[in-house]
């Protein structure tokens, strides 16, 4: 049986797509619903009538293939799925299986906050690049110096602590 649809669920399907994220239904209903239900919101690919442990294969297929999978799910089904999937969200309320296994609970029960858990991971890779390059380039200036330039000791920490306040 197709269960209703999140209203905001097209909404966060379009952002996902222009994005260019490729968008994925893992459903143990019938083809037909699946399918409609696929079309209806604009994903990409859909597996229909799939077991739970059959879900779990789709992702590590998903992941050998070089993607990086994160699975929403909210039922006792999903628990398997969840647990393979690099990032798993599910919502509050769901079956206690799923918020048990999921890294993620989405605790307002909206699934625009899939959109903002993406925005943050954005931030937080950008964030993190900046860190590296504000961490690793001071010291690599800082042994070349040490080697090629005649730096000393105080031109070492000067050079550290100003990447380090940069980061």
């Amino acid at each position: 049986c197709m269960r209703t649809v999140r209203p905001e669920a097209s909404a966060v399907i379009r952002t996902l797509t222009q994005r260019k994220l490729t968008t994925y239904i893992i459903s143990g209903d019938h083809e037909q619903p699946t399918k409609r239900l696929a079309q209806e919101l604009g994903v990409d690919h859909y597996f229909a009538e799939t077991l739970p442990e059959a879900k779990a294969d789709l992702i590590a297929k998903l992941q050998a293939e070089g993607k990086s999978v994160c699975f929403v799910g909210d039922g006792i089904n999903d628990a398997i799925a969840l647990k393979k999937a690099q990032v798993s969200v599910s919502l509050r309320g769901a079956s206690s299986v799923a918020t048990d296994t999921a890294q993620i609970i989405l605790m307002n029960q909206d699934l625009k906050q899939l959109v903002q858990i993406l925005d943050i991971a954005q931030e937080f890779k950008q964030n993190m690049q900046v860190n590296v390059l504000t961490t690793i380039l001071p010291g690599l200036v800082t042994v070349y110096g040490a080697f090629f330039l005649g730096f000393g000791l105080t031109h070492s920490v000067i050079l550290n602590t100003a990447g380090l306040l940069v980061g």
